[in-house]
């Protein structure tokens, strides 16, 4: 393999693989449509204002509900719900009355763009077509507890987070048949983690038995990104099968149901996550619900209790947390295990995380996400720095004997095996190694893409500034300076590289800088810094050993 031919190897497999994604995203398996139901469709009861059993609850017994079922027990009117709000220094939230439900969640240090610093971002949220909301309850085969459908009563309707305080506490009521349930959610300053607590006191003359389930429901995605795919959709946690992802589709094909001791469940998104974390200690059922007869359809994955018996007279406490927050690496370690695994950077994690570590240590002394990026540059290099060198001698000494080769094309060219047998006693001659700079560009490989996952999935370049005109490193640079500069290098490595011996190789090299260009005008700001800085200091190594070769050194 010559050189040339390794330089558009190398080339075409990171974009092979940003286009395998999108291939994925537009022509993989895709769910049949949904047929269409209106919102009203779910039967409602108005026994102590709760709705019946429908299908979006975990079943009693040890199956999960069918999606698409429901009870119907009457048609009597609802009594209308109201909306908890819940301000703290890092969250503005919405909880339902009916069935304590988190209706919106907005993360106040993350705007939906900064020309709106004060429009935060809604992760959680109840629009008809992009529908996430968190749900939770309690399940009793005599209907003796509250779910999501139920009406809980609240002393007041807003709660906030007052100077000096540390903790806010919101407790919802809910009573039958002498079973009373209190459901308080505990939001913490400075912090996206959630203590959620059901506890049930038994003042009946029986005993009571139920379970807790804590789920997340949410819809499809109105639309992703045709440059850069990152996964949205259900992820799971345990010891035993470690960290699993079920998409959409999945949850459509088949439901999920097995028993599992602690981890967690979560729905993901690009650089944010809303999860349910169980006690570690306790055994959950792990399931999932696809709601196609609805449109659009919905998706569910939660975690159910084992049952507890509560004799009269007798409670207990069901205990769960809830965060819902941006993916801070170093946060998500500390609340529970795998949890950090969200941060998705796919096969290569294992090269990513060490990677993304360095990249934020930079950034605790610079203060700069693009000069972090940049010193990341400088170290990685500085670490192939030997395999490199070895690879730009090859190179170079492949372009010091080009016009021999060109020479033996011309006088061999109707004979191939004579003139790779000419080429092969040249290369013996001028001890060049063919293939010499072929391994150290394939042990880069990896790290390469390993670096562009840890820069795409980190939550700290959004809204990033750098310098002057690039004021957010997460998105493409406004005026395509970063992406021509990369452009313009490409064409300064190919002058350095020795030029391909095939026409038709050297039209594609020669195109190849436009093509990277165009491709990357539309990629973050990041991402093609580090390509550009990656680039000139490749420029700059491969042009002092270029120098050297011709000189007559080694």
């Amino acid at each position: 393999m010559d050189n040339t031919r390794l330089f558009l190897f190398a080339a075409l497999v990171f974009v092979g693989m940003l286009l395998w994604q999108q291939w994925q995203i537009d022509y993989g398996p895709q769910a049949e449509p949904p047929a269409q139901v209106s919102a009203g469709d779910t039967s409602s009861g108005a026994e102590s204002g709760d709705l019946p059993i429908t299908d979006d609850l975990p079943e009693l017994s040890d199956e999960v509900s069918t999606a698409g079922t429901s009870t119907e027990t009457g048609q009597a009117a609802l009594p209308p719900a109201r909306l908890v709000l819940v301000d703290t220094d890092v969250i503005e939230a919405q909880i339902d009355t009916r069935g304590g439900v988190v209706r919106s969640l907005k993360l106040k240090n993350y705007p939906t763009s900064l020309e709106q610093p004060d429009d935060w971002l809604e992760l959680v949220h109840s629009e008809t077509d992009t529908l996430h909301v968190l749900q939770s309850g309690l399940r009793n085969k005599e209907e003796l507890a509250p779910t999501h459908h139920s009406m809980f009563s609240v002393a007041q309707t807003e709660f906030r987070l007052a100077e000096g305080e540390d903790e806010l506490v919101v407790p919802m009521t809910w009573e039958k048949d002498g079973i009373q349930v209190s459901k308080e959610y505990r939001f913490r300053r400075g912090d996206y983690l959630v203590d959620v607590i059901h506890r049930v006191a038994n003042n009946s003359d029986n005993e009571w038995q139920g379970s807790q389930y804590r789920q997340i429901t949410r819809a499809r995605p109105l639309e992703t990104s045709r440059i850069l795919y990152t996964y949205t959709g259900a992820v799971y946690y345990n010891e035993i099968d470690k960290y699993e992802k079920i998409d959409f589709d999945d949850m459509e094909d088949s439901q999920l149901k097995f028993e599992a001791d602690g981890g967690w469940i979560a729905m993901i998104q690009h650089y944010f996550l809303s999860s349910w974390i169980p006690a570690q200690d306790e055994s959950n059922l792990v399931y999932s619900i696809a709601n196609t007869r609805r449109q659009p359809a919905s998706y569910t994955i939660g975690l159910r209790s084992q049952n507890r018996v509560v004799p009269a007279g007798g409670n207990t406490e069901f205990l769960s947390q809830l965060f819902v927050g941006p993916k801070l690496t170093q946060r998500l370690e500390e609340i529970s295990p795998g949890l950090e695994l969200t941060v998705d950077y796919g096969v290569l994690t294992f090269l990513s995380k060490p990677l993304y570590w360095l990249l934020s240590w930079y950034h605790g002394f610079v203060g700069n996400w693009g000069l972090a990026i940049i010193l990341l540059v400088f170290t990685v290099k500085a670490v192939f720095y030997k395999l490199s060198e070895t690879s730009y001698r090859s190179m170079a000494k492949m372009r010091k004997v080009s016009p021999r080769l060109q020479t033996l094309k011309e006088r061999y060219g109707d004979d191939r095996q004579r003139m790779n047998q000419e080429m092969m006693k040249m290369y013996k001659e001028e001890k060049i190694n063919p293939l010499g700079g072929c391994l150290p560009i394939l042990i880069q490989i990896p790290v390469f893409i390993a670096l562009y996952w840890a820069l795409l999935e980190s939550v700290e370049l959004r809204q990033a500034p750098f310098v002057l005109w690039i004021e957010d490193l997460s998105v493409m640079d406004p005026y395509f300076v970063l992406p021509i500069l990369m452009g313009i290098s490409m064409v300064i490595q190919q002058r350095l590289n020795p030029p391909p011996p095939d026409p038709i190789q050297a039209k594609i090299m020669m195109a190849l800088p436009f093509v990277f260009t165009v491709f990357f005008a539309f990629f973050p700001a990041g991402l093609v810094l580090y390509w550009v800085v990656n680039n000139v200091l490749s420029i700059a190594q491969q042009w002092v050993i270029t120098k050297r070769i011709e000189a007559g050194g080694n």
